[in-house]
């Protein structure tokens, strides 16, 4: 599978957690000099890789390197949803990271909905190897629900008033000092307002924050950009235009 003259996609299946997971791995025509590894996550419920495929293409079609993958119990990976947790997202995750891009390559986090948390996670891990995020219409947890499968208890643990305020997220969005993009949908009848607004204000603190709000999108951005190219151009060039890749420890 190709994107016309520009990139090439390839679906591979790595054992992971105990799963097999399915990733797209998307490699441009020109790699540019300082390419970066950009990693797209997507959200929960019916969420998948293929929602993310597009704009992963057009990340290629720039000249980086994109990875798109199912988390268990998603798409077709393997496992059952009741089963994951925030804790084995973010370890399936990095997993997939290092088997596609190693331990150097400089990363750019994006995550849908749920997988703000997950950014976040990814964050603590990581440190400086990442140049950028950009969350989309992101979710953030209390601390409670780190470990909890989602069928297990973790939507009565969710839905506790004002949960998310003590979420590690907060503070590794605080301490984040590269550049970050916040999508925001014109509608968001699943992301609270004060969400939004806590991760606005933390990301703020150090970051180089800029904000672009979709008119006429609702929460579900990665269906709602795979149907709208330029929209995805304009979530591009805020994210990756000049971007200059972190400084390397000797």
């Amino acid at each position: 599978m190709s994107h016309p003259a520009r990139t090439t996609v390839q679906e591979s299946v790595l054992a992971v957690d105990g799963e097999r997971l399915s990733a797209y791995t998307v490699t441009p025509g020109r790699e540019l000099r300082d390419a970066y590894g950009v990693v797209l996550l997507h959200g929960a419920g019916d969420g998948d890789k293929e929602r993310c495929l597009p704009l992963a293409q057009d990340v290629a079609a720039r000249g980086h390197h994109a990875l798109a993958l199912d988390f268990s119990g998603h798409g077709a990976s393997s496992g059952h949803l009741a089963e994951l947790s925030l804790r084995r997202r973010c370890d399936q995750a990095a997993a997939v990271v290092a088997e596609v891009f190693g331990a150097r390559r400089p990363l750019v986090l994006v995550g849908f909905s749920m997988s703000g948390q997950t950014v976040a996670d990814l964050l603590a891990r990581y440190g400086p190897r990442v140049a950028a995020l950009a969350l989309c219409a992101p979710g953030i947890y209390g601390r409670a629900a780190w470990d909890v499968p989602f069928g297990d208890g973790f939507t009565e643990l969710i839905r506790r008033p004002a949960s998310w305020r003590d979420s590690r997220a907060l503070q590794a969005y605080g301490s984040f000092a590269g550049r970050a993009l916040l999508v925001v949908p014109e509608r968001d009848d699943v992301i609270p307002e004060e969400v939004t607004w806590l991760v606005q204000t933390a990301l703020a603190a150090r970051a180089d924050l800029s904000v672009l709000r979709l008119a006429g999108a609702g929460h579900a951005l990665g269906r709602w950009l795979s149907e709208r190219p330029q929209a995805r151009a304009q979530l591009l060039d805020s994210l990756l235009d000049g971007l200059q890749p972190p400084v390397r420890s000797s």
